[in-house]
Order: structure tokens, then C-alpha cells, then sequence
């Protein structure tokens, strides 16, 4: 089950079928690796609120694109919560030349791929990451988000 909440209207102002691009990328993920019926919660939110999580569960006071809460293992298959912030997430894709809905997919994926244990902590994660969030990218129609070479170490590499 998805289920997915829209806490800032922004969102929606900006994409009227945010949930359903949310839906779209995360139903992808999941299939992606074969984890099709897993459970995943999602929240778009504003910065204020991304801010106050990231404190809160990083010692990070800033806001941040997106941030993966893992739930420990369950009966239910429910893998976890993703929350994304408006503001940042419509900035960067701004600064990087994105369309919006684009940049919210990858960010959709990127999540999902956390709760689903991947990290990118090391350029050998970063880059195995990677390749299944263009994977899975390619597979909606969007463009590969790293080929501009923007971002740390040449990588747009998403913060959640």
C-alpha cells in the first residue's frame, strides 16, 4: 500500500497531479525490485517541517529535498516514510533545469530506494544507486538526472 499525504499546498498549486507522479515513481521502485505490495508512506511538505525532521532525526538544522525513514522490520510490509520539501526540491530542480515533476520522481525514487536499504555513502554505492534510479527513471520517460554532471563531486546527488 502507498499512501501518500499532501500537508503543503504547494505541491499541488505547482503540480496538480503530484500524487499521482508520486504514486507513479514509487509503484516503479518498488516493481523495480521486486517489491510490488510493500508499504510506504509519503509526505510533501514544506521546508519548515522537512527542517524540523531533519533536526530532529539528523542533528541537521536545515531543510533538505528529501529525507527516507526506515520502519524495522514488520508483519505488515510496510518499508517506511519519505517526506519532501516543496521549496528545496523546487529550487533545485530550478537551478539545475529540470522540470519540476521530473526532479519529484527522482526524488520519489531515490527515497524508496533507501527505505529499501540502499545508501550512497561511498562512490561505489553512490554509483550502484544511481544506476537504478535511472533505471527506474528511464522507465517513466525522464532523462538521466546525473548526465549534467552538476552537483557534489559531479553528482546532483539527492541529501535523503
Amino acid at each position: 500500500m502507498i499512501d501518500i499525504e499532501t500537508e503543503a499546498t504547494a505541491w499541488t498549486d505547482a503540480l496538480a497531479d503530484a500524487e499521482a507522479l508520486v504514486l507513479a515513481a514509487a509503484e516503479a521502485t518498488l516493481a523495480s525490485e521486486g517489491a510490488v505490495g510493500e508499504g510506504v508512506s509519503f509526505l510533501l511538505t514544506d521546508d519548515q517541517a522537512i527542517r524540523d525532521l531533519n533536526r530532529r532525526f539528523r542533528q541537521q538544522d536545515k531543510p533538505t529535498n528529501v529525507l527516507s525513514f526506515p520502519a524495522p522490520q514488520n508483519p505488515e510490509r510496510f518499508l517506511g516514510d519519505v517526506a519532501l520539501a516543496y521549496g528545496v526540491c523546487a529550487r533545485e530542480a530550478a537551478e539545475q533545469g529540470k522540470p519540476l515533476k521530473n526532479h519529484l520522481q527522482h526524488l520519489v525514487a531515490h527515497g524508496v530506494f533507501h527505505l529499501l536499504g540502499y545508501d550512497h555513502e561511498t562512490d561505489v554505492q553512490a554509483d550502484e544507486m544511481e544506476g537504478l534510479e535511472r533505471a527506474v527513471l528511464a522507465g517513466l520517460g525522464i532523462p538521466d538526472p546525473y548526465a549534467a554532471g552538476e552537483g557534489e563531486n559531479g553528482r546532483p546527488r539527492p541529501i535523503g
